[in-house]
Order: C-alpha cells, then sequence, then structure tokens
C-alpha cells in the first residue's frame, strides 16, 4: 500500500462528496449507502481501521540521524556482512506497513446495523360483518449482511483510484410472517372463542389504564404452536409509556403503582384462552378477591416481568385476537379468531370450595377440551386460593403530597393533574 493513499483519497473524495450539512462536507470521505440512508463516514473513522506494522529497512536516499551498524534485515548476518555497504548502515530508515482490520470494520458495521437494521411488520386484521377484513398492511425488514458488507468496503480502500466515493452495503430483506393477504391462508376464519370481564366501579384512571393495555392486544395474531405472554407483549408499564397512578396489590399492600387496571386485561384474555380450549402454561390468582374479577377464580394476576400469563396455540391455524370494551356498560370483550377445528370446550366451575369471615376463599374450575374424535386434548383443574384483603392494607391510599424519590418530574406532574394537587 502506498503511504500517500488516504491523503490522495481525501482529496479526490472531498471534491465529489455530497452531504447533508456542510460540517460533513469538510470531513466525509466516504459515504455508505443502506436502504434510503447515505452514511457518511469521515477520514478520522477511517483511520481507525488501520493497523500499522513498523519496520526499518535500508533507503538509498535517506541519511539517518542515527548509525546503526547493526542493522541487518535479513534473518542471516553473514548476508548483511557479505552484502552491506559502510554507506547502508547510515541509510537505515524506518516505514511502517498500513493493512486494514477487518475486526475494527466488523466492529463498524455492526454498530450501523443496531442503528439501521428495521425489523419486518405483520399485517394485522380487523374483523368487519364477521369477516375478517385487512386494516394494516405487512411491511418487509431489511438486516445488513455484515461478511459480505465487509469484503465490499475492504475492496473499495485497496483500490488506489476509484471514480465514487459511494459504497453499496449489502442487505438481506426480511420478510413479514404475516402478509396483508395471509387472512384466509392463516386459517383465521371465525370465531373459537371470546372472554369477558365487568369492570363496574372502576375510577376513571383504572378504565384510563384498562384502555391503554388494551392496543397492545387488539389485532394481534399468534402462530400455530406458539407460546403466548402477556408481559411480553404488555412491555413496560410506567408513566412514560402512558399509565397512570392507581391501586395495584404488591408486596403485603395495596398501593399506588403505574399501570393499576393493567390485570382486568389479562383476566379477560385468559377467560378466552380458556373458552377457545388452548392450554394454559402459566397462570397465578390474585392475592386476595377482587371484585373486578367476579366470579371468582377466574382471574390472571400479572406484573412485569412477572407473574405473567401464558397460553399455546394448540389449534392448527394463527389466532386473531380482537378487543372491544364499553366504557359505558363497563364490559371488557377479548374474541379469537381462528380456525374451528371441531374441537369441544367444557368449563365447569369456578366452584367456591371455602369462604372466610374474613374474605379469604378457596375456588377451582375445570377446563376439559375433546377433539372432534371425541379424544381428550386437555383436562385441567385450576385451583386459586386468596387470603384475606386484611392481609394487604391499602397503605398508599391517602393522596400522596411530596414527590417519591423514584419518581420524575414528569411523573409527579401527571399524579398532581390526576388528583387534583
Amino acid at each position: 500500500m502506498k503511504a500517500n493513499f488516504f491523503i490522495t483519497l481525501f482529496f479526490l473524495f472531498s471534491l465529489t462528496i455530497e452531504t447533508a450539512s456542510a460540517t460533513e462536507e469538510k470531513s466525509a470521505v466516504l459515504n455508505l449507502e443502506l436502504f434510503d440512508n447515505k452514511i457518511p463516514v469521515s477520514q478520522e473513522e477511517i483511520n481507525q481501521w488501520i493497523n500499522k506494522d513498523p519496520y526499518l529497512n535500508y533507503s538509498d536516499n535517506y541519511q539517518s540521524e542515527i548509525e546503526d551498524v547493526n542493522f541487518c534485515p535479513f534473518s542471516s548476518p553473514i548476508i548483511c556482512e557479505m552484502l552491506d555497504t559502510q554507506k547502508k548502515k547510515y541509510s537505515v530508515k524506518k516505514f511502517e506497513d498500513e493493512t486494514y482490520s477487518r475486526e475494527a470494520i466488523k466492529s463498524f458495521l455492526n454498530t450501523l446495523s443496531e442503528k439501521y437494521n428495521q425489523a419486518p411488520t405483520n399485517a394485522t386484521f380487523g374483523i368487519k360483518d364477521d369477516k375478517v377484513s385487512n386494516f394494516s398492511l405487512s411491511k418487509n425488514g431489511y438486516a445488513i449482511n455484515e461478511d459480505k458488507s465487509l469484503e465490499t468496503i475492504i475492496s473499495f480502500l485497496n483500490k488506489e483510484e476509484s471514480n465514487s466515493n459511494s459504497i453499496q452495503l449489502s442487505y438481506n430483506i426480511i420478510e413479514p410472517d404475516i402478509k396483508y393477504n395471509d387472512a384466509e391462508k392463516l386459517g383465521i376464519k371465525e370465531i373459537i372463542g371470546e372472554g369477558k370481564s365487568n369492570f363496574s366501579g372502576s375510577t376513571t384512571t383504572r378504565i384510563f389504564n384498562i384502555q391503554v393495555a388494551l392496543k397492545k392486544f387488539d389485532g394481534l395474531i399468534i402462530k400455530p404452536g406458539e407460546e403466548f405472554s402477556f408481559v411480553k407483549n404488555l412491555g413496560e408499564v410506567d408513566g412514560e409509556h402512558g399509565y397512570k397512578q392507581e391501586l395495584v396489590i404488591k408486596q403485603g399492600s395495596t398501593e399506588l403503582e403505574f399501570g393499576g387496571g393493567v390485570c382486568q386485561v389479562s383476566t379477560t384474555a385468559f377467560r378466552a384462552a380458556i373458552n377457545s380450549g388452548l392450554e394454559i402454561t402459566a397462570r397465578r390468582n390474585h392475592a386476595y378477591p377482587v371484585h373486578y374479577y367476579d366470579p371468582q377464580g377466574m382471574d390472571a394476576a400479572v406484573y412485569v416481568p412477572s407473574p405473567d400469563l401464558k397460553f399455546i396455540n394448540n389449534t392448527p391455524g394463527y389466532i386473531l385476537i380482537q378487543t372491544e370494551i364499553d366504557v359505558a356498560a363497563k364490559e371488557l370483550v377479548f374474541k379469537f379468531y381462528g380456525t374451528n377445528d371441531g374441537r369441544k370446550v367444557e368449563v365447569d366451575g369456578p366452584h367456591v370450595l371455602e369462604k372466610n369471615s374474613d374474605g379469604s376463599m378457596k375456588t377451582v374450575f375445570y377446563q376439559k377440551v375433546t377433539d372432534a374424535d371425541g379424544k381428550i386434548i386437555i383436562d385441567e383443574d385450576f385451583k386459586s386460593s386468596y387470603k384475606s384483603p386484611n392481609d394487604y392494607p391499602r397503605e398508599s391510599e391517602q393522596k400522596i403530597t411530596s414527590k417519591p424519590d423514584n419518581w420524575s418530574n414528569k411523573q409527579w406532574d401527571q399524579y398532581k393533574k390526576d388528583n387534583g394537587l
């Protein structure tokens, strides 16, 4: 590699470079084209990709300031004794071999992948006149092919001259699992089960939180054999994600926290899964009976990251989740659309096994699912043991008058607004 390569490269690219700002025009010597993006790379960044390997050798036109009469570039000193002249011993010069670090460029591409890769977007579907209709198109995703892009960059930089300062990076197209015209092919044809709950008596903030959480599940599609996780699809539950403060059961008390009311959504989803004959793999009842979840024994408590509500789509087709909320009637509905494979679902209960004066109780219900031939697929009992509400005092029921240390200013401002402070 010639020693003046980067000087030549810099001036060549400076004549033709096109960037979005004056600063980039002065500093960028290379443009990487990716999807619809043009990524400028400065000389300083390119220098970080270079490994320099210094060595000494003779230079006839160079007069060393330091005499090195013992220097020999050959492995055998005898050769030097036979060939070297006294003049050469005063003409020892430092040289540098420059090579590109594949590891450094690969690390650079990995950083670009984290920033620019785009995940595919599945189509989502709606129901109109009891038929599945498309309301959100699918979109392809893209991912940088780091290995091919690495070779392209290495090849470009090893050229001493180039008519362009742009490189098209290689990438792979990632197709979505579910495309806009796949509803019928996916087996999303009819209702296979639904769940309902009533949230009468809920505060305005609790209803608000229910509506925020509900948006995470409307139009969601579950693959055959896929294990659905409520918490995973729910995501973060805090003020930054749109939730308000409301009572939740936590750590031996009933206290204010962001997202109170989310369990209304998980409970309704649980009932839809039960009535659809799906296999429940994770479910926990609440610590004590809560009237929002009547009849007691068919609730599902969730909290990020646990406990979680999980179930497996054990049907032959995909399942589309549709949600409905009637604020006036205080009713929440989950409907599961998919393929009716002839299964029969029997739900017996819930039955109260024990009920005490302090409000504690025990319940059970049974889920039995048989296939079209009468063979038992699932035969499960769901037991719930509730403690007394007295064991979970409402310590934070009084309004907070000063900002807690772990709250942001935005969260505190929202709390004051919601509570008239």
